[in-house]
């Protein structure tokens, strides 16, 4: 028999400080995310982070907390729920970090019996710190837990042109009239993560992402943003000289991608774009760093630096097109089962 695993980052199970402290240390302590040395990402996280940023990150919570709890988990569970009512297979949700766990989501599938999984997880882009973390967490539950279990993994489906067609149908719904500019920004990860994930060891991010083709494209997380960008303002009409790619959500001192999103946010007021729309395709689902990082610190940012009118456009959450889309892939993968 046959499931789904849907799965997405996580979220704190409240907004108090010993939750979000919970939820953070289990989040920075992936090697995936801080690929530090266990000793250093310890003292870095533990020593330092986790004693100042989880009452800062609570507040903050608590301006996107809904009367049914995290909005990423909220948005989850109803996506599983249109899920299902689409297809003829069990369909469980499951969480990187905290609860409901990956771990969690397989067990209810095995007590239905289901010996074969179609796990998919919920990020457009491929990178170190989401979809491979998710297939490394997966596959060692498995090993420990349910060794008898076959798992079929979604893979990053950034330009597939289901996806892209649902992507721009949605932002063009909500896209307003009058707008200087229609700024993308995705999550951002560490320069060395774009390294670390290329096992073809052509990536040269000075000059590589804008390529057609280089064999570094299937794990460079920024090619595939500025991909996933270029096919969707394609789609939309819209000139690359009306768009912006950024890259928001760093932490620490080290490196990362660019440009950044704050930065970006409060140098182009003064370029004469004070009408500003931003969309966030690394997320399928609002959750904090949409709802409060964009929408609301980005608003603040922007219109201080003389920017007018900023628009936030929502993730595709659980829109019904979405929703076909998620049907879609799950199907294909399904099929493979039957390939022997």
């Amino acid at each position: 028999m046959k499931g789904i695993l849907l799965v997405n980052l996580g979220s704190p199970r409240s907004t108090s400080v010993p939750d979000v402290k919970e939820y953070l240390d289990e989040f920075l302590m992936d090697e995936k995310v801080i690929d530090y040395r266990w000793f250093f990402r310890a003292l870095l996280v533990r020593g330092i982070i986790l004693n100042t940023r989880p009452a800062k990150s609570a507040e903050a919570y608590k301006t996107v907390w809904t009367d049914q709890g995290s909005p990423l988990i909220v948005i989850t569970e109803q996506i599983q729920k249109k899920l299902q009512k689409l297809v003829d297979v069990p369909v469980e949700i499951g969480m990187r970090y905290a609860q409901p766990s990956i771990e969690s989501g397989i067990q209810k599938l095995v007590d239905k019996g289901i010996t074969e999984i179609v796990l998919f997880p919920l990020y457009p882009q491929y990178a170190m710190s989401t979809t491979e973390t998710v297939i490394e967490k997966a596959e060692e539950v498995r090993k420990a837990k349910f060794p008898g279990i076959k798992i079929n993994y979604i893979q990053p489906f950034y330009n597939r042109e289901i996806y892209i067609n649902c992507l721009a149908e949605s932002i063009k719904e909500k896209l307003p009239e009058n707008f200087d500019a229609l700024q993308f920004s995705y999550h951002g990860v560490p320069e060395r993560h774009i390294y670390k994930t290329d096992p073809t060891k052509t990536c040269n991010l000075n000059d590589c992402c804008s390529r057609e083709n280089n064999p570094s494209h299937s794990f460079c997380y920024r090619h595939q943003c500025y991909k996933t960008t270029n096919m969707v303002i394609e789609k939309l009409g819209i000139s690359k000289e009306k768009t912006i790619v950024s890259f928001q959500s760093r932490l620490g001192k080290d490196k990362w991608i660019e440009p950044y999103t704050d930065e970006t946010l409060e140098t182009i007021p003064k370029k004469g774009i004070k009408n500003l729309a931003v969309v966030c395709p690394a997320f399928v689902s609002d959750c904090l760093e949409t709802l409060e990082e964009i929408s609301v610190e980005g608003k603040e940012q922007f219109t201080h630096a003389g920017g007018e009118n900023f628009h936030y456009i929502p993730c595709l959450n659980d829109e019904d097109r979405w929703i076909s889309v998620i049907k879609t892939l799950c199907e294909e993968k399904l099929q493979d089962f039957y390939v022997v």
